[in-house]
């Protein structure tokens, strides 16, 4: 079925593609990149499952959007997940878990050293498939997406879109700040994403966190040291700041103004109040309002701002409860929204009045 033929208001066929879509990836505008792994998760687990759970409940997600003028008409497609990308991630996770248990601590337990340089080796597996499927998206002039998976998986796209844009800006939102130098001793700990992001690539010439509060005291240190590279606008700051009378559109407007033209949006599901995302790895009290989040995202992209590709990481499906698909239906409906105002940024969709 062509799009020209496709009925957005009918029920999604089994055999379509994500949010119940026609398109091939050769029609599509935004390339979804599903990556099923969750080796050094330290607390929940699950996020692995996440890709597959938003792709079923991405199905039952209406396509007429509220801000953005029939976005699906630019094309949507995700990848099929990769099975050996699977397999890293439980062989990683089985490695993983024995230093987690003993909190990291290898010079009590020299044995396991073994067991952490098998995830580390994995994680850079991981790191290049990552980057290989990103590089083959982006030099076929589509958008990338990404979709995890824990927080540690979009390393390897940050990689291939440097090597496309020389400075962008990178605007995470997140319950946590995921600046520790390889926690726990895993190099590429989901909790180390944007620490390795600012060590590494350089092309990252500014930093945006939103909605952190749970953070150590080594990771606040590491981001001031950081200077103007790194604005961070904590859940206890925006949540003050709106109990003394300030509007959600006016500190929009702040945030907005420490980011360059063009952006990458990193998204942990945890920036969310848990009540949207109750199963994800490390849930913590507090947190953005999913609207809150989508004006943020809409405020910039009528800003003038470009979305130059976007991440969603650490949806967890109840792995105890298989009729709970409360995670991914919003995971989905999360995801939906990134693309509709990705694909206004690039004017490939106009935003509604």
């Amino acid at each position: 079925m062509s799009i020209d033929h496709f009925d957005p208001n009918a029920a999604s066929q089994a055999d379509s593609g994500i949010f119940g879509l026609p398109f091939e990836e050769k029609d599509a505008s935004i390339v979804f990149v599903p990556v099923p792994w969750e080796a050094t998760t330290s607390y929940g687990g699950g996020t692995s499952y996440g890709p597959r759970a938003i792709l079923e409940s991405s199905k039952q997600v209406d396509l007429f959007d509220s801000d953005v003028l029939r976005p699906y008409e630019a094309g949507l497609y995700m990848r099929p997940e990769s099975a050996e990308v699977m397999g890293w991630s439980e062989e990683g996770k089985t490695e993983a878990q024995k230093i987690i248990e003993v909190g990291g601590n290898l010079e009590a337990h020299p044995e396991l050293r073994s067991a952490l340089a098998k995830v580390n080796q994995l994680s850079e597996k991981l790191n290049d498939f990552v980057y290989k499927q990103s590089s083959d998206v982006l030099n076929s002039g589509k958008i990338l997406a990404i979709v995890g998976g824990d927080h540690s998986v979009p390393f390897g796209a940050f990689r291939a879109i440097a090597e496309k844009h020389s400075s962008f800006g990178i605007l995470h939102f997140d319950a946590h700040s995921d600046t520790r130098n390889a926690y726990e001793g895993f190099t590429w700990s989901h909790a180390s994403i944007m620490y390795n992001t600012l060590e590494h690539i350089p092309q990252v010439k500014k930093l945006v966190q939103v909605g952190i509060r749970d953070f150590c005291e080594e990771e606040f240190n590491y981001c001031a040291a950081q200077k103007d590279r790194v604005s961070l606008f904590t859940d206890r700051y925006l949540q003050n700041k709106k109990m003394q009378g300030v509007h959600w559109a006016k500190l929009c407007e702040e945030i907005i103004q420490t980011l360059p033209s063009e952006i990458w949006i990193s998204f942990d599901i945890d920036g969310l109040d848990p009540r949207f995302c109750p199963h994800t790895g490390t849930p913590v009290p507090g947190g953005l309002d999913f609207q809150e989040a989508n004006y943020l995202i809409g405020a910039l992209v009528r800003a003038g701002k470009k979305i130059i590709g976007f991440d969603l990481n650490e949806v967890a499906p109840d792995l105890d409860n298989e009729n709970d698909e409360w995670d991914a239906n919003v995971g989905a409906r999360l995801l939906y929204k990134l693309a509709a105002w990705t694909t206004a940024s690039h004017g490939k969709a106009v935003i509604r009045d």
